[in-house]
């Protein structure tokens, strides 16, 4: 498990900055270096545990990119289309063996390997065949047209994946193309997920009429699951100070991270804080973000715990900013910055300065092809709706105080948030 000393995180100061938060959280967590071999079949998520140098080149042997025609360099017309008789049919898959005769051509298809001698390559279209039966090619194609030179993609022995890589298809694909079958990742961080409430039932469960169906818990733990994360669904527990604390406590020892949301507030029934501090250490973090501002990260006998609010904008938005980047630095993760897109403000907008804000928006094209930001025409940190019927946050820097129609705005998109 991830051990952190009760310091580590000690902050005292005002209200924290999100980049402040981000940095001091990748630059304190210790990272997980426990290692498993996965199947290539299921690296996808994972993050590479040691660098792969290309164990042979890509491609490794030179092959036509074109149905066409090879010729040797020496042979190209200059000045004028030739014609020069058949010699060989090389076929995807097949071999090349016997080198290709001066002043001759031989048909090639798409992957098939270069034969011997040749260079370039007439895509079939160019060309044409006269009375005789020989191949007219024109005039004017470059040398080494058309050709998929050995290791033009990754030569043999060049680093191509690196060790803290969260892999995606395309990476799993690469590996593949080396033939690899297996590959070593560090293992999943183990995450233990509660909320807190009385007002709470969970899905399932009898609702009494004062209550709503847990809601958070489940969208983080799916947020988690994306993240690559070992989930342990823990359920609900009650504003009891000494239960909160037992709870918190018999599952420090055996994950990585806690994360709880709801009852970090400031309420006298927000008891996350003082259950936190009577094992282990907090400091409440009071964020310059909207929405999300209380956020608790503390230490519970060597393992981090981050408590998010209780609403269910807020718990997604703190989720991204706070839990993502910590999840990443456990598990070693390459940095994966969040980057705003640029798109054009389709609504009006004001917001305090200090405080970085992120508003919910629907993309659409503009009638001069442009992409605007439609902002959801409700405001709230409970509407789960404005999850659900928007494309992604607006993201409006701590400078910013006013956004009017035509503005340039930063775009999140959900897609890309996880």
């Amino acid at each position: 498990m991830a051990q952190l000393s009760d310091d580590c995180f000690a902050f005292g100061g005002p209200m924290m900055s999100v980049d402040g938060a981000v940095g001091l959280i990748t630059t304190r967590v210790n990272a997980i270096t426990d290692l498993e071999t996965v199947a290539l079949v299921d690296a996808d998520g994972r993050v590479l545990a040691r660098d792969i140098a290309a164990p042979l080149p890509l491609p490794p042997f030179s092959n036509s990119a074109v149905d066409g025609y090879a010729v040797r360099n020496a042979d190209l017309p200059q000045s004028a289309e030739q014609a020069m008789p058949l010699d060989g049919r090389i076929q995807a898959g097949g071999a090349a063996h016997a080198p290709i005769k001066p002043g001759h051509t031989a048909r090639i298809f798409t992957g098939a390997p270069m034969p011997p001698g040749a260079e370039t390559v007439f895509m079939q279209e160019d060309v044409r065949i006269d009375a005789s039966g020989k191949i007219v090619l024109p005039a004017g194609l470059k040398p080494g047209a058309n050709v998929r030179p050995a290791g033009e993609d990754i030569p043999q022995g060049q680093i191509a994946l690196r060790a803290g890589q969260r892999l995606r298809p395309q990476h799993v694909a690469l590996a593949a193309a080396f033939g690899l079958v297996r590959l070593d990742v560090i293992r999943r961080i183990r995450v233990a997920v509660f909320s807190t409430g009385d007002e709470l039932a969970s899905p399932g469960e009898p609702r009494a009429a004062s209550q709503l169906f847990d809601s958070n818990r489940f969208m983080l733990m799916a947020m988690l699951r994306r993240l690559g994360c070992e989930v342990s669904d823990l359920g609900i527990l009650r504003d009891e100070r000494t239960s909160l604390a037992n709870g918190l406590k018999q599952v420090a020892g055996s994950h990585d991270l806690i994360l709880t949301t709801g009852g970090v507030s400031t309420g006298e029934e927000d008891h996350v804080k003082a259950a936190v501090e009577s094992i282990g250490s907090l400091v409440l973090w009071r964020m310059a973000i909207k929405p999300g501002r209380p956020v608790a990260m503390g230490i519970i006998e060597g393992t981090p715990l981050i408590g998010l609010p209780g609403n269910p904008v807020a718990s997604f938005v703190t989720f991204v900013h706070v839990v993502r980047p910590t999840v990443l630095a456990l598990a070693g993760s390459l940095p994966e910055p969040l980057l705003p897109i640029p798109v054009r403000a389709a609504f009006t907008y004001k917001k305090k300065i200090g405080r970085r804000e992120y508003v919910r928006a629907t993309l659409r094209c503009g009638e001069d092809g442009a992409l605007e930001a439609v902002k959801f025409p409700r405001e709230g940190a409970g509407l789960l709706s404005s999850l659900v019927d928007t494309d992604g946050l607006i993201e409006l820097g701590e400078d910013v105080i006013r956004v009017e129609p035509g503005q340039s705005v930063g775009f999140l998109s959900y897609a890309d948030l996880l």
